[in-house]
């Protein structure tokens, strides 16, 4: 009355196994991975802030959340099989990164006028 056909899939290669076979079987996983942390960080973060201080600085946030995909991405490119450098996946990355950082540098503070 059991499954006998079917095996458990173990983590005994490591995370990083794991998320490799993952990305190979569902190419889309990867962005999906990207958009949630930055989501985390760009709405949880700037949501805080502005219950903290009563405004939120999206500009900032939007570039912290770029520059943690952007890392995110770098340790994903260290194992084979997951994200290559030279593949569009890391140069949309860096795009999002350098369009985030421009906003964030052209963009006024709160006390600038």
């Amino acid at each position: 009355m059991g499954l006998t056909n079917y095996t458990i899939p173990n983590m005994t290669g490591g995370i990083d196994e794991t998320i490799a076979q993952v990305a190979q079987t569902v190419p889309t996983f990867l962005y999906g991975l990207l958009l949630f942390v930055f989501g985390l960080i760009f709405i949880g973060g700037s949501s805080t802030q502005k219950k903290r201080l009563g405004y939120a600085d999206y500009p900032m946030w939007g570039l912290m959340g770029a520059i943690a995909i952007f890392l995110v991405t770098l340790l994903l490119s260290l194992t084979d099989g997951i994200v290559t450098i030279k593949g569009p996946l890391f140069g949309v990355v860096i795009g999002i990164t350098f369009m985030f950082g421009l906003w964030f540098f052209l963009s006024r503070g709160r006390g600038e006028n």
